[in-house]
């Protein structure tokens, strides 16, 4: 069984793939989930590896435990330069910044830059859909997930003892897929969430290239915009002309990027598409799928459980690509209409007293926060803070004077955003602005504020690293904080 439209090539272009890994020398930056998934992978094909982390051994307990089978060397405490002596190829853990002396150093001798998306999508023997954007990634990725489980289930073919044909969802989200290569088969599917950080080393593309959106984020990695949307374009870059690519409509700056596109171009759209362009859009509270003349009406905007015209540009991608991918439209339409969102991303907690409370931890950028408030016809109490990421609040600020009640602020870049906003004014929006410490107590300050009716967000638009692991630590965290308020 393959759903993937059987013009397009079975496997990617393998040039400079290293077809056996005996004896090579792999120095992985970055104990953390990923650089541990591909550690493994490396070791169990005998490579001779090197892990260096930052932390020193005694915090490394749970990584070194998972590697504890595998011969491989641990280097902890830092990043010394002499390491490269004996290193044919450096890969990155996710987040390991790229202009670290070390990554400087190995490019300066010319060792090649690797991570486990890229070794992965090397080494693949099925098809592969790799979604990326800076906002909906990981919605979208689940949602295509779900349709492309339920049209494998569907199938008469799916009687094989050893569970084949499968599909694997991961990458940027849950497992790295890099754990389950070895067990892959040729009619399998495999569904990438895909970051920028992880773009920066892309020398392959997957045969579905999915770029949502594109705006401000992860600024404070890449440098500035140009830098960012240059490492987004490489989603499209090594596609053959038989590949397929997928890019939003409404956003200018993922649009710019249809030129890049060597193979076949899809769209979407939340407003109808114009002529001559392929795929999912919504007009009059109908979303429907145009390809040439042929016009096909898919579900009344109604039945869509998300909020937010974020998740029904989401929804419209996830269509977009399951056409693509020769998904069964009753797959896809079971798989959006039962289709509850993910956890962190306008979540809603509970109802308390009348106030409803949501959880949209996944906002760590400006951007983010803004969808998030566009979302909402009730008052609302916007809890707003955490680390900045050296991205313009300013459009953030006076969608907030126009729409919010109430504000609280906290975290690092507390500071920074009550600069940005100003003082509140008597009579006007927001009609309170309050600073507190932490998101603990902005959760009690804002259960004091709330009224029956109204809605709490915790859309943050920062990070969750001054005082988290990261963004699902610190939602699961206000979830545990705000069922204690009953």
């Amino acid at each position: 069984m393959n759903f993937i439209r059987e013009e397009w090539p079975m496997v990617l272009d393998e040039a400079g793939m290293i077809d056996d890994w005996r004896g090579t020398r792999i120095l992985i930056l970055g104990a953390g989930r990923q650089g541990v998934a591909l550690a493994r992978w490396l070791a169990r094909h005998n490579a001779r590896v090197t892990v260096n982390d930052l932390r020193k051994m005694e915090e490394m307990v749970s990584e070194r435990s998972a590697l504890m089978d595998f011969e491989l060397e641990w280097v902890a405490g830092g990043h010394p330069i002499n390491l490269l002596d004996t290193t044919d190829l450096l890969c990155l853990s996710g987040g390991v910044p790229i202009d670290i002396p070390i990554v400087k150093a190995a490019r300066e001798r010319g060792i090649p830059l690797s991570n486990d998306t890229q070794i992965f999508l090397q080494a693949v023997p099925c098809r592969t859909i790799g979604i990326t954007g800076s906002a909906g990634k990981t919605t979208t990725t689940t949602l295509v997930g779900k349709m492309a489980t339920l049209a494998f289930e569907s199938s008469q073919n799916i009687a094989s003892m050893d569970g084949h044909p499968k599909v694997y969802i991961g990458g940027n989200i849950g497992d790295p897929l890099i754990n389950y290569l070895d067990e892959m088969q040729p009619d399998d599917l495999a569904i990438l969430e895909i970051s920028s950080f992880q773009l920066d080393q892309m020398t392959v593309s997957p045969n579905i290239a999915v770029l949502l959106n594109l705006t401000p984020n992860h600024l404070d990695r890449h440098g500035d915009m140009a830098a960012y949307t240059a490492a987004k374009a490489r989603i499209l870059e090594f596609q053959q002309e038989k590949d397929v690519a997928v890019i939003g409509r409404d956003n200018p700056a993922a649009w710019s990027l249809s030129s890049n596109v060597k193979g076949r171009l899809f769209t979407f759209s939340i407003h109808e598409l114009e002529p001559g362009l392929d795929g999912a859009y919504q007009l009059d509270g109908l979303l429907s799928l145009r390809v040439g003349e042929t016009y096909l009406p898919l579900l009344l905007k109604e039945k869509i459980k998300l909020r937010g015209d974020h998740n029904l540009s989401n929804i419209l991608a996830a269509f977009t690509i399951g056409y693509a991918a020769g998904f069964p439209l009753d797959s896809m339409l079971e798989a959006v209409e039962s289709f509850q969102g993910v956890p962190h991303r306008l979540e809603l907690v509970q109802e308390i007293n009348g106030v409803r409370w949501y959880n949209d931890s996944i906002a760590t950028a400006p951007e983010r926060s803004i969808a998030a408030i566009k979302s909402f016809t009730e008052p609302i109490v916007l809890l707003l803070g955490g680390r900045d990421k050296n991205l313009p609040w300013n459009e953030l600020a006076e969608l907030i004077h126009n729409r919010v009640d109430h504000v609280v602020i906290f975290g690092e870049a507390a500071p920074k955003i009550e600069s940005v906003l100003g003082k509140s004014i008597p009579g006007k929006r927001p009609y309170t602005l309050d600073r507190v410490a932490d998101l603990h107590q902005a959760v009690f300050k804002a259960a004091e504020l709330a009224q029956p009716g109204d809605v709490v967000l915790f859309s943050p638009g920062g990070t969750s690293y001054d005082a988290f692991k990261d963004f699902e630590q610190r939602g699961h965290k206000f979830n545990e904080w705000v069922r204690e308020l009953t």
